[in-house]
């Protein structure tokens, strides 16, 4: 062996065993457990805050053996319960107090939801909020006082990389907690409806496998960051599954619609906040609002609530409410590169619809809705009519379905004051209402205009 080679055979063996790395013990293996990559770390970091869901309905029945002995006696068996199953899917944690976020077609036909956490626990849950439009419904844990959770972390709207490196969690077919990876193969994707082409820019789509039951739960980056909810998987002719997640940015906005004092306590304020986490920015103030006469204006940054620098848009909304007792509320914003202070008195919704038109109003009930055949959020039913008022010299009546203004559909509370709050006295506003069938004769749809107050 020449000089040469032996030179350069020292130097192969010395770069192999790291003994030439100055002494610094270098390795070819990075510290710690080579198994421990990006990947099993977001997973290990998201998990805890992902939950498997159970729902049940709940059905009456009568032992028909018992039943016809004492129909004898003239009387009926008493009636007893039992839950049957429904289906199965997951959800994810987006609040410390248990508040958690699914789709809405996870819950179809259900009585019942129960959630298993990761390290086993079960829970009965509440439901809050949902809205069809998007496919997502907030539910709340029931849990014992002081009972927290952890939550998962929302990355930035639009932080989305194509061909990233994506993981679905969630719980396919019941089996329970499982994960798929694969990348982000479109930022705008949406599965078709009837003969609708996949053309529509909203959903997310990955090749990462999501199947039945793993609808709700997150789709989330290396980071452990939730950047969609895992909605469905579209198959053509039996050939490989290309998923759909709701992106966050659009949970984003339909949580900024739940965690509202509007939607939750029937309080106006007229404003809401853009972002899940901070700085918190005011992306909507409506006209004429509480909100905007006190001073808040779209696009201030909010640094405080009540003296408190909110953590996320539910804390935003906690800190809001506050003590419902009291309807002020004193923002910190930022604006022109200052600090303002800016204090809102909010008014109860039903009282504003009735200043301007002399009737209170409030959302359709789950089982109210059932009985015309309409989901909640169709419409809004009249409670009470004043005397004299607009309402009544449009023979408006309790139990009338308000269900659009000005041609605009009014569906729930919410959206229904939204188009009536900023109408101003003597403004005529057209309503179009559906007296349900109970009325008799006069079942149908009508319109009315009315004159504000």
């Amino acid at each position: 062996m020449t000089a040469k080679h032996k030179s350069s055979w020292l130097w192969a063996v010395l770069l192999l065993t790291g003994a030439g790395d100055s002494g610094r013990g270098a390795s070819l293996a990075p510290a710690g457990d080579i198994r421990r990559d990006a990947t099993v770390m977001a997973i290990e970091q998201a998990m805890p805050s992902v939950v498997n869901i159970a729902t049940t309905k709940v059905d009456e029945y009568r032992d028909p053996y018992l039943d016809y002995q004492l129909r004898f006696f003239g009387k009926r068996a008493p009636l007893q319960r039992r839950e049957e199953p429904v289906g199965v899917g997951s959800g994810v944690i987006i609040d410390e107090d248990g508040y958690l976020l699914t789709n809405l077609h996870v819950l179809e036909g259900a009585d019942t939801v129960r959630v298993k956490l990761s390290n086993g626990e079960v829970f009965q849950t509440r439901g809050v909020v949902g809205t069809p439009q998007k496919d997502v419904v907030l539910l709340q844990i029931i849990a014992p006082a002081g009972k927290k959770f952890q939550a998962m972390k929302f990355a930035p709207d639009d932080d989305l990389l194509l061909g990233e490196t994506v993981i679905a969690l969630g719980n396919p077919y019941g089996l329970g907690g499982s994960v798929t990876r694969g990348i982000l193969s479109s930022k705008n994707r949406r599965p078709s409806a009837g003969g609708e082409q996949l053309d529509i820019p909203d959903w997310l789509q990955t090749d990462a496998d999501i199947n039945p039951g793993n609808s709700g739960g997150p789709l989330i980056n290396l980071r452990g960051e939730m950047i969609g909810i895992n909605a469905a998987v579209y198959r053509e002719g039996q050939g490989m599954g290309v998923g759909f997640a709701i992106p966050v940015k659009q949970i984003t906005a339909a949580l900024a619609d739940f965690f509202t004092p509007e939607a939750s306590a029937g309080y106006w304020l007229g404003a809401r906040v853009g972002s899940f986490n901070p700085p918190l920015t005011l992306s909507e103030v409506q006209p004429g609002s509480p909100a905007e006469k006190a001073g808040l204006r779209k696009g201030q940054r909010v640094l405080a609530v009540n003296g408190q620098s909110p953590r996320s848009l539910v804390d935003f909304h906690r800190l809001v409410l506050g003590d419902e007792k009291d309807l002020t509320v004193t923002f910190q914003v930022e604006t022109n590169g200052g600090r303002r202070a800016i204090t809102v008195s909010m008014i109860p919704v039903r009282e504003l619809v009735k200043q301007k038109f002399g009737m209170s109003v409030r959302d359709l009930t789950t089982q109210e809705a059932a009985a015309i055949h309409a989901k909640p959020g169709y419409a809004v039913i009249i409670e009470q009519v004043e005397k004299s008022s607009p309402a009544e010299k449009a023979k408006l009546q309790p139990g009338f379905l308000l269900t659009a203004v000005d041609d605009r559909k009014a569906g729930d509370l919410l959206r229904s004051v939204d188009m009536l709050a900023t109408k101003k006295a003597g403004d005529r506003v057209r309503l179009s209402f559906l007296v349900p069938r109970s009325f008799g004769t006069s079942a149908g749809d009508y319109s009315a205009t009315l004159t504000v107050r």
